[in-house]
């Protein structure tokens, strides 16, 4: 395998809202649904749909979620085997509230998550040794993030790290991450610098090389994204498209961008590429139901490149 990603899977509970409720404040809703969701699933899904050759690790709970989720990740093309179970816990799951300008409010149980430890990854080490690159969130214990960087840093396998949920994280783990893909708030959290427009943006980036990463994507949201190694620094910006939901975006991005990369995609490549395919999936409802496929990101950059 090319590509492997371990992170977080989820049952998303998506409410539609005409605004995000404040605190004390309820909000009468429209339609509710139940959809596959959770960072790691979100880009891992993105990733085999993008084209990539893919093995997704993710443990559920012992529940109709988690059965209903391993059957969903085989007809994605996943193998089963990687998705286990715990007996203690339930699948994690995800209240969303979309509002009508397709933003989203987003609260998580964990459940299952936080016991993918890394005994349960030591039997699936040889896949990370023999891949090119590997994919990690923040919504899996810290202990088994810090453990997979490790195999991979000793095995000269490209890790790529989107740090969300947002949280200081060492310098012994960052000098291992050959790349890290922090949204604003996230890259605010990281380096204590606020972010918010691209002077910003280049600051904190470089805070973050100073600390040892080797580069520094800080996604911008429909103001595209900033990439920042000791090369070059270069902006990229969004695609235009009529916003419906930007739940799962930043996953599409970094799922997409990881599959780019493994298929030996120069940087700014994999990130034109990742750019089209997040751009694609706000124009849909729902986290894993946005996520395009392969030819719908080539066909959209081909659209893009015709109207010129």
């Amino acid at each position: 395998m090319k590509l492997v990603v371990v992170g977080s899977s989820n049952m998303d509970l998506v409410i539609s809202v005409p605004k995000i409720p404040e605190i004390g404040e309820t909000v009468l809703g429209g339609k509710s649904s139940m959809v596959f969701g959770g960072k790691g699933a979100n880009q891992a899904v993105a990733s085999i749909r993008s084209g990539g050759d893919v093995s997704y690790i993710a443990k559920v709970g012992d529940d109709l979620f988690g059965e209903n989720m391993k059957t969903y990740f085989k007809n994605e093309g996943f193998r089963t085997e990687l998705i286990l179970t715990d007996a203690s816990e339930p699948t994690g799951i995800a209240q969303i509230f979309v509002s009508e300008k397709g933003e989203n409010s987003i609260a998580v149980a964990s459940g299952a998550n936080m016991k993918l430890m890394p005994k349960d990854i030591e039997p699936f080490t040889h896949l990370i040794k023999n891949s090119k690159v590997v994919l990690l969130q923040l919504e899996t214990p810290l202990e088994t993030v810090g453990y997979i960087a490790s195999i991979a840093f000793q095995n000269n396998v490209k890790l790529i790290l989107n740090p969300a949920p947002a949280r200081r994280l060492n310098k012994d783990l960052l000098k291992r991450v050959w790349l890290i893909t922090p949204n604003e708030t996230e890259a605010s959290i990281l380096t204590g610098i606020k972010v918010e427009d691209l002077i910003s943006a280049e600051k904190a980036a470089k805070d973050l090389l100073k600390k040892g990463v080797s580069n520094v994507i800080v996604t911008l949201g429909e103001n595209g994204s900033l990439l920042c190694n000791k090369k070059s620094i270069c902006h990229f910006p969004a695609f235009k498209t009529k916003s419906v939901d930007t739940t799962a975006a930043g996953d599409v991005f970094n799922g997409t961008l990881a599959v780019g990369i493994t298929n030996d995609k120069s940087l700014p490549e994999s990130i034109s590429f990742a750019t089209a395919a997040a751009a694609l999936s706000v124009t849909k409802e729902g986290a894993q139901p946005s996520i395009p496929t392969n030819a719908e990101i080539d066909n959209f950059l081909k659209e893009r490149e015709y109207s010129k």
